[in-house]
């Protein structure tokens, strides 16, 4: 058998215990087929990018599979049948991740790189450069072109 990581997103309407109904739904046509599935996460309601069906948003829902392509076909039909679900992927994979997904996986603030710029290093100030004559500030001589000529 094959191993499958599926991602499914339900409608904005329906409540978490309807999209849990959902997964144990899906689950049962995987193992009626002769599938397991392993890690379930849901997501919870997050929102999408663009309007899919004149939904803002979607309770999004994963799972790992491990089951016969025909059990994942029988599964994909249900889906397109049912009007709860907007979307969904399945995709092959070699292994299945350990521990949470990385949509699961809450980031520390602090492992964050920083919006202030302390780890760019100092900044210059217009100050640090002589002004020019028509009240810019001189960057210094460019070693590709020779001294500026003044034009008329």
């Amino acid at each position: 058998m094959a191993l499958y990581e599926h991602v499914f997103l339900a409608r904005q309407d329906v409540t978490p215990q309807q999209v849990d109904a959902l997964v144990e739904q899906y689950k049962g046509v995987i193992e009626a087929n002769g599938g397991k599935v392993g890690r379930i996460e849901n997501w919870g309601l997050k929102s999408l990018t663009y309007r899919i069906k004149k939904n803002r948003k979607a309770h999004y829902a994963l799972m790992d599979i491990d089951a016969p392509a025909a059990a994942i076909q029988e599964m994909e039909r249900q889906m397109r049948i049912n009007e709860d679900v907007l979307r969904y992927m399945t995709i092959a994979v070699e292994k299945h991740e350990e521990g949470p997904s990385a949509m699961m996986q809450k980031r520390d603030r602090d492992d964050r790189p920083r919006r202030d710029g302390d780890d760019r290093g100092p900044r210059r100030e217009f100050g640090d450069r002589p002004p020019r004559r028509d009240g810019g500030f001189d960057r210094g001589p460019r070693p590709d072109r020779g001294p500026r000529e003044d034009r008329a």
